[in-house]
């Protein structure tokens, strides 16, 4: 009998409970007022972001990420269930085809954290079967593949085991140049990052690309650097994401910062994104304009290739839109 990972011990320890995490972020009376008791969309937080968070705090960078507050029933006027139409570009509930050149995999439902700003909060995620055959042979198919990207929920929920084997599938497409991960599950779990899953991915003769998902300079620090330090040794690229979130890093200053720790963890500012209008999540939109602002001052304090591009997804066009 096999030895239960440490990753997947952490992520049974996760925060699911809305009266627990008050009480261990000892919130008073006035702050709990504000937070949302029930939601279909339920809290779900590692134990070592939560104790980044600053007690009896909702402004608080880490912790407005995470804690459901009453503000998410205000519905803004272009918020949708499924803003970026991800369903419209299912070949399968499991497989989105929406680029000419890259496949995109829903791996999972499952996620080591659930950001209260999620653009697939609502997505209908399958769950009557665990294989990829259809989705691996209509890969197969499209000779002009050269990229899938692994999302969810997230990859690294997948067990080692059931990684390896879709991996294994995904050498074997020969027009398959990259394997992609977009994953925040190191983030709030670093521990994901095992000796097991460092050895699946060296093990691979397709390049592998790591996108991470990043906020804001709390949410780095040094067990995550020695983490990824060990992807980096396998010569595996890291880039990061980050979404525009109004009271979490809506300044030059944050994103300054959050750009030069990045780099110190050998991982490239890649892309900024403007908020999708996902229905709960507009408490947290940041103007374009402002968005604009903070990129131009952005470009005056670090070198070009820390300045993240700024974009948004319209759905139907065959790429990111660049805002500026």
């Amino acid at each position: 009998m096999h030895a239960v990972p440490l990753w997947k011990k952490l992520l049974k320890q996760n925060f699911s409970s809305i009266e627990k995490l008050m009480d261990f972020l000892e919130l008073d009376s006035e702050n709990r007022d504000k937070v949302l008791l029930k939601s279909s969309f339920i809290l779900n937080l590692p134990i070592r972001l939560a104790e980044k968070i600053e007690k009896n705090s909702l402004d608080d960078p880490i912790g407005r990420q995470f804690i459901p507050l009453k503000e998410e029933n205000k519905v803004g006027e272009d918020c949708k269930e499924d803003p970026v139409n991800d369903c419209t570009f299912q070949l399968s509930p499991k497989l989105l085809q929406k680029y000419q050149s890259r496949s995109l995999l829903i791996t999972t439902s499952a996620c080591a954290m659930h950001c209260r700003y999620c653009f697939r909060r609502n997505y209908p995620y399958e769950t009557s079967k665990s294989d990829f055959d259809f989705e691996i042979e209509s890969i197969k198919k499209s000779f002009s593949q050269k990229e899938v990207i692994l999302s969810g929920g997230d990859p690294l929920s997948l067990s080692n085991e059931k990684l390896r084997g879709l991996l294994k599938e995904l050498e074997s497409l020969e027009s398959i140049q990259i394997i992609r991960f977009h994953t925040r599950f190191p983030i709030g779990i670093p521990e994901r990052i095992d000796d097991e899953l460092i050895e699946i991915l060296g093990g691979l003769s397709k390049k592998v690309v790591f996108i991470l998902h990043t906020n804001h300079p709390k949410e780095l620090d040094d067990e995550l650097k020695l983490r990824l330090s060990h992807l980096l040794e396998k010569k595996i690229t890291l880039l990061n994401q980050t979404v525009l979130l109004k009271g979490v890093n809506d300044s030059v200053n944050i994103l300054e910062e959050l750009s030069w720790k990045l780099i110190s963890l050998g991982v490239l500012p890649y892309y900024l994104h403007q908020l999708d209008p996902v229905k709960g999540g507009s408490h947290f939109k940041v103007t374009e304009e402002k968005g604009k602002e903070i990129i131009s001052e952005l470009k005056k304090r670090v070198p070009g290739y820390l300045v993240p591009k700024f974009v948004r997804e319209i759905p139907g066009e065959l790429s990111k839109t660049i805002i500026l």
